[in-house]
């Protein structure tokens, strides 16, 4: 049996579930998630190895019109890996009716070549007789490579989804070694688990104003990993409410991520956060740069 290596994106409008799959496929936390719409901001490469393939997942952004020069960033990112991959999985929610975020994405479908898997996430959420419909009306939009209903956070039929994938990817060797799932630095991680706790706990009141940068990630005596962070925001009320009274606030997002970064790095650690205000940093390229979103 030959073996297969090659590249899979993963695209579908805000909040369908495409970090849920990842990190399903994985079997760990890479890319972060949120009951909020465009959590994901960077193209994440994540890397699944078999016993006869290597998939190199890229976790993109939501595709969504933009508002922000950040969201340009992530429009841009979303569609320039269309051309880049072996197959695409195009993330569809059972759960919500097509409308104009779908038809937007299956315009940009229609400029590639590369074959489009339809996955229909969250079928474990509607009665078994509605999936048949939402795959015909799909189909007659576009004619699609195969078509997988899943259930990302259950895990059903996530094996044959990759079975499929397996399909379209070109014979050849691994691109990375079998023990290694992602490509992104350990810190650009970091941030990422800081921002989700941050989602979780401050509900709709900072929801993507916020950014966090790793100021120092340094190993200390004793083995424990110093990580000192700055969350920034773009007003001073959102300060206030990442601080939250007496430092309660900033505690809680601390307490709540420590355990799934000592997980990730396999070691115990001392977390440091600061909040500080950038004003309009999400219209500002420099401060996209330096917050990592390197690819604007």
């Amino acid at each position: 049996m030959n073996y297969k290596s090659g590249f899979v994106a993963i695209i579908g409008r805000p909040n369908v579930g495409k970090s849920t799959l990842v990190n399903k496929i994985i079997g760990q936390k890479i890319a972060i998630t949120s009951d909020k719409p465009q959590t994901t901001r960077s193209r994440i490469s994540c890397i699944w190895t078999g016993d006869d393939a290597q998939i190199i997942f890229v976790d993109t952004p939501g595709i969504h019109k933009p508002k922000f020069k950040l969201g340009e960033y992530m429009l841009k990112a979303a569609e320039g890996t269309l051309n880049e991959v072996d197959a695409i999985f195009f993330v569809i929610d059972a759960t919500e009716k097509f409308g104009g975020g779908e038809k937007y994405i299956l315009e940009r479908l229609n400029s590639t070549t590369t074959p489009v898997i339809l996955v229909v996430n969250k079928v474990d959420l509607i009665e078994r007789e509605k999936i048949l419909p939402i795959i015909a009306e799909y189909s007659a939009r576009r004619n699609f490579a195969a078509v997988v209903p899943i259930s990302a956070a259950e895990g059903t039929n996530v094996d044959a989804l990759l079975d499929e994938a397996k399909k379209f990817l070109p014979e050849g060797e691994q691109y990375y070694p079998a023990d290694m799932v992602t490509d992104q630095p350990e810190r650009l991680i970091v941030a990422e688990l800081i921002r989700e706790k941050i989602l979780h706990a401050t509900e709709d009141e900072v929801p993507h104003s916020i950014a966090v940068d790793i100021d120092e990630f340094t190993q200390r005596e004793g083995g424990t990993i110093f990580i000192r962070a700055t969350i920034y925001v773009e007003r001073d009320s959102q300060k206030g409410i990442l601080i939250g009274k007496g430092g309660a606030m900033l505690k809680l997002i601390g307490k709540q991520a420590r355990p799934e970064i000592e997980m990730l790095l396999g070691t115990k650690i001392f977390l440091d956060l600061w909040v500080k205000v950038k004003r309009d940093w999400r219209n500002s390229v420099g401060a996209l740069k330096t917050f990592g979103l390197k690819e604007f």
